[in-house]
């Protein structure tokens, strides 16, 4: 069994609709702020994918790891027009594809399988898919979140495959200033971790596990202090330079 030490921790920003070219700045300011950081933790920005491989660019030689933000659930080039494939972001120099987020499932009515495609066609390109997962307030509250969660889990994340991070983001948190407490993201984390347990066996204690939803400067010691959590998968806190990297730093790992 790999001890949770052993996983590399792994904090993520997600900048979701938002940035310029302009914004790709960061990256540098990134790196400067968190200086040899980057090489004890891995370190990823998601931009839009019309940055994907102006943000490689700027991010060659820093250590720094360039992600996208969703992809087709089809691996091949076909006739999908306004679709991504992850091949073509592997191509641009993503490393990592998010599949999943709850604005995704949501906004855009993506199931648990079609997640779990997109993930498959990651995993295809020789990329890492970040699968998403996480219960709305009324789940929560209403004592169905364990059930709600270990569903999303078990469907979809990719099949055949250990090389994957689960990103657990409360959907009642994203974009506020409300999180759970820290024991309930403990449990929530440990119910991942058994439910992935139940379907690759020996390889699930390889898994990296993120908290994301509201992680801020103020909050992020905290909980990167819970057992369980690998990292974190931040949003708007990770658009500049000073919040990202005070975050990055506040993980133990970084010094």
């Amino acid at each position: 069994m790999t001890p949770q030490g052993a996983r590399k921790p792994l904090i993520a920003g997600n900048w979701k609709m938002y940035g310029r070219t302009a914004s790709l700045s960061e990256i540098a300011a990134l790196k400067a702020a968190i200086g040899e950081a980057s090489e004890r933790i891995d370190v990823l920005i998601c931009p839009p994918a019309a940055y994907v491989q102006s943000a490689a660019a700027q991010a060659k030689g820093l250590g720094i790891l360039i992600g996208a933000q969703d992809c087709s659930a089809v691996a091949d080039d076909g006739a999908r027009t306004g679709e991504v494939s992850a091949a073509m972001l592997a191509d641009a120099g993503a490393r990592y594809v998010i599949v999943g987020h709850s604005e995704r499932r949501s906004q855009h009515g993506e199931s648990d399988g079609l997640v779990r495609r997109k993930a498959e066609a990651v995993a295809a390109a020789g990329l890492i898919p970040i699968v998403c997962v996480g219960e709305t307030l009324a789940e929560r509250t209403g004592g169905r979140f364990a059930d709600v969660i270990s569903a999303q889990v078990r469907d979809s994340v990719p099949g055949q495959c250990a090389n994957f991070v689960i990103a657990y983001e409360p959907v009642w948190c994203i974009g506020g200033d409300r999180t759970p407490t820290m024991e309930e993201i403990g449990e929530t984390h440990a119910l991942i971790r058994a439910t992935l347990a139940q379907r690759l066996q020996g390889q699930a204690e390889q898994v990296r596990i993120l908290y994301g939803g509201a992680v801020s400067p103020k909050n992020a010691a905290e909980i990167f202090r819970v057992v369980g959590v690998d990292g974190a998968l931040v949003g708007r806190a990770s658009l500049k330079a000073d919040d990202f990297s005070a975050i990055i730093l506040a993980h133990p790992a970084a010094t």
